[in-house]
């Protein structure tokens, strides 16, 4: 009786130990989880370059497919077909007054502007379907992408108009404020607009990918997470995204250099050239800056595999 009593208290020691064990393993790890999600994770440009190389190299066949009917065509047959040949005239001529440019933009986009809203809406809506495409690891069809592209159209309009009220009021307010006071100050003022106009341009920068990857549709929502993803790296991103700019406007003045040429073959050809070559020359920075935008995200959230939600069914 004695060794079944002395038998049964080592049992329970055991078992006594086996689960103080468990629960300080799990309390560590609960520990470690929490220090992980409080240290900023910082931004590292040359790893987020590589992973868009990277995501843009895998997936080659259906950016090319994507950017083929969403970016390039749109943009090839909204410059054939919308006549700007005398903005580019008077542009080129030196001898028009800015006022009267100003004026000939202004009739033109009010003419035209519900083309230029259609093209952005199709675009949009490959942009949201690339994005998934480049990141979801279950390798949805480019069907059903783009069909969560087209589902996901709302919610980015949304946020998009959110986010540019914020930026033309974080602009304008400080002016508005300064005019109140005196010319100087607004002027002063109207710098700081600018730095906070492009402080919150720099926060709403991952609004995208939250949608597209993340699958988060609520507007709102949606701007609080790229607002919390880009905490603590919001220079670094928009060190990443100026480079990218200038690397941008380089290749395409160069490349608008070299489009001119064909008008030695006559305007038409001239035209048809530049509108050729100036929609690959989009459609490739289009994908460039969502592949950056994807690996962006991916780093700083960690990688997010489980906020990926089934979009699909």
């Amino acid at each position: 009786m004695a060794s079944c009593d002395v038998s049964a208290g080592r049992i329970a020691w055991v078992i006594s130990s086996a689960a103080l064990r468990g629960w300080a393993q799990a309390a560590y790890q609960g520990c470690q989880r929490i220090s992980r999600g409080l240290m900023a994770i910082k931004l590292d440009l040359g790893r987020a370059w590589n992973e868009a190389v990277a995501l843009m190299s895998a997936n080659k066949d259906v950016i090319a497919v994507v950017a083929g009917v969403f970016f390039f065509l749109p943009s090839a047959i909204s410059t054939i077909a919308i006549p700007m040949g005398d903005i580019q005239a008077a542009a080129g001529s030196g001898e028009i007054e800015p006022e009267a440019l100003l004026d000939l933009l202004a009739g033109f986009y009010a003419q035209y502007w519900w083309v230029f809203a259609l093209v952005a809406l199709f675009q949009a809506v490959g942009m949201i379907g690339l994005l998934a495409l480049l990141t979801d690891q279950r390798r949805p069809t480019v069907g059903e992408a783009l069909g969560f592209g087209l589902k996901a159209l709302i919610p980015y309009i949304a946020a998009q108009l959110l986010a540019t009220f914020l930026l033309v009021a974080a602009f304008l307010l400080p002016i508005v404020l300064g005019a109140a006071i005196n010319t100087a100050v607004a002027v002063l003022l109207g710098v700081v607009g600018v730095v906070l106009a492009i402080y919150i341009w720099v926060k709403f920068a991952l609004v995208s990918p939250v949608i597209a990857i993340e699958r988060e549709m609520n507007p709102l929502a949606a701007l609080r997470r790229s607002w919390k993803l880009t905490k603590g790296n919001s220079l670094r991103l928009f060190a990443f995204i100026a480079l990218l700019a200038l690397c941008f406007a380089v290749l395409t003045l160069l490349a608008n250099m070299v489009f001119s040429i064909a008008t030695v073959a006559g305007e038409q050809v001239g035209l048809f050239v530049s509108a050729i070559g100036g929609a690959v020359m989009n459609s490739a920075l289009v994908v460039v800056f969502l592949a950056v935008l994807a690996a962006v995200h991916r780093q700083l959230s960690g990688g997010t595999s489980e906020a990926v939600r089934d979009a699909f069914e």
